[in-house]
């Protein structure tokens, strides 16, 4: 069970205690995606910090508003029915663990594979076809968010052409994946003076991550000198983090050269 209120499964938690959320980061670098400028900001937020917000993203926010209204139905579901669309082996619904290394946090999430903008023709989950009609839209609208990235990421660091890294997205067979966690309560905590880490100290394989906060902070990130600081929350906005992939891409040859 996630949602519970005795210590002792608390216990079982070895990522208990947060770091200090301190202030926020007021340095956050902010990326208007329909400006002529975004293409060198996103090359300059990536190579400073590997993370940027994004906003004025196109996507509408009826289409973010509905899956995390059908996220919300989701998880407040009887832990039984959440449980039919687990174990997630990598993919469908888990609970506190994060991964198959063994990793623990104090979360319940659903892992669902993407195929060509929707979800994967093998993937039952969820089995509500409204939830699952949400996560489509969102997922396509998303998708298109992190291919117009990529264009401008190209185009900001020089390199030809447009699409070489969108390319690694649109093209068939790449691997895609969505990922919706829900951060329960951990009431054996209240009064305390701490809290559970629900997501604990990683960084992303793939190329990007596109990442949106409901308005709830406890988001960090790691600055290059090692200090970790919070970010404020913004559920407008998106979040976009450099994964451990592009990070390791060779250069692009300039076919001019």
């Amino acid at each position: 069970m996630v949602v519970l209120a005795s210590t002792p499964a608390v216990d079982h938690i070895p990522l208990l205690r947060s770091p200090d959320p301190g202030d926020y980061f007021s340095g956050m670098p902010v990326v208007d995606l329909s400006s002529p400028g975004a293409p060198r900001a996103i090359a300059d937020a990536c190579e400073r910090f590997g993370f940027f917000k994004l906003v004025n993203h196109g996507v509408p926010a009826d289409t973010m508003d509905r899956l995390e209204s059908e996220a919300v139905r989701f998880f407040s579901l009887p832990q039984a029915d959440k449980d039919r669309s687990g174990p997630a082996y990598p993919f469908g619904y888990g609970s506190k663990r994060i991964g198959l290394n063994g990793d623990m946090g104090w979360l319940e999430y659903l892992l669902l594979a993407v195929e060509s903008a929707s979800l994967s023709g093998a993937c039952t989950v969820p089995s509500c076809a409204l939830f699952r009609a949400a996560l489509n839209e969102y997922i396509a609208a998303v998708r298109k968010v992190a291919v117009r990235v990529m264009e401008a990421m190209a185009e900001g660091l020089g390199i030809a052409p447009v699409d070489a890294l969108s390319a690694m997205v649109t093209a068939g067979g790449s691997d895609q994946v969505f990922r919706v966690n829900h951060y329960p309560p951990c009431h054996a905590l209240q009064g305390l003076g701490c809290s559970a880490t629900g997501f604990g100290e990683h960084t992303d394989p793939q190329l990007i991550s596109v990442l949106r906060s409901n308005g709830t902070s406890g988001l960090q990130i790691a600055l290059q000198n090692g200090q970790w600081v919070s970010v404020p929350s913004d559920r407008d906005a998106f979040f976009v983090n450099v994964g451990d992939s592009l990070q390791v891409c060779p250069p692009v040859p300039d076919p001019d050269t």
